[in-house]
């Protein structure tokens, strides 16, 4: 398939989304820092969980580097205790507070003011941080141009047959960044459409005959 068509289908595909869902607005946090953090906790975290280690960060006035990089491990540990692996999201938001402090003196204004290519091996080069949350960062808190990639946009494309060659993360932000306008809204309301679709329909035991994709879909067209 050709170039061509492969954008003509992403640009169907959102189109269709955006008619059935409507702008998802996100990310569902105000400042850029909480952005980060949510990013983090988010790993292998349902978001309502997220939701409330946040609060108790606030509640304790430590959501902000200087108060993270000042309470010690088992503190951050408790408070984040909602969202799960809490001993190991501890670890990696300490490493955070510690390096935005030692590189950037704790200002964000600083980091998203690199371009996103060297934004994204800064942030790649943190403890804990891989590529969908440094992603995340980038599109969520930066405001800048990347394409975000998660099991949900994975399973998406796969059973509609727009499978790049290769398994990587690499091949399949390709995909999406190789084929459509650059634009960080575009982007972020996307990539939200598909989280959206894969939680409501495209389920692990998709709902196929609700699915607004569908008659585009080759999982779709195998399994009726």
């Amino acid at each position: 398939m050709d170039n061509q068509s492969i954008s003509q289908i992403l640009r169907d595909i959102y189109q269709r989304l955006m008619a059935r869902y409507g702008p998802q607005h996100w990310w569902p946090a105000r400042e850029p820092f909480e952005i980060i953090v949510g990013a983090i906790l988010t790993q292998s975290a349902a978001w309502g969980n997220v939701e409330k280690a946040i609060t108790n960060l606030k509640a304790a006035e430590a959501l902000s580097p200087k108060a993270l990089y000042h309470l010690n491990l088992s503190e951050v540990a408790e408070l984040i205790r909602p969202s799960g692996y809490y001993n190991a999201k501890a670890l990696k938001l300490k490493s955070l507070a510690h390096w935005l402090g030692k590189h950037y003196d704790n200002n964000l204004d600083k980091l998203f003011a690199s371009d996103t290519s060297h934004l994204r091996q800064q942030l790649l080069s943190i403890y804990g941080i891989g590529q969908e949350t440094a992603d995340s960062i980038i599109l969520y808190a930066a405001s800048k141009p990347i394409f975000v990639i998660d099991a949900y946009t994975r399973r998406i494309i796969n059973r509609i047959g727009l499978a790049p060659g290769g398994n990587s993360y690499a091949a399949y932000q390709s995909l999406f960044m190789d084929n459509l306008p650059t634009d960080a809204r575009l982007f972020n309301e996307y990539h939200a459409l598909l989280v959206c679709l894969a939680k409501s329909v495209c389920r692990s035991c998709p709902l196929c005959q609700q699915c607004c994709l569908n008659d585009i879909c080759h999982f779709h067209e195998i399994v009726r």
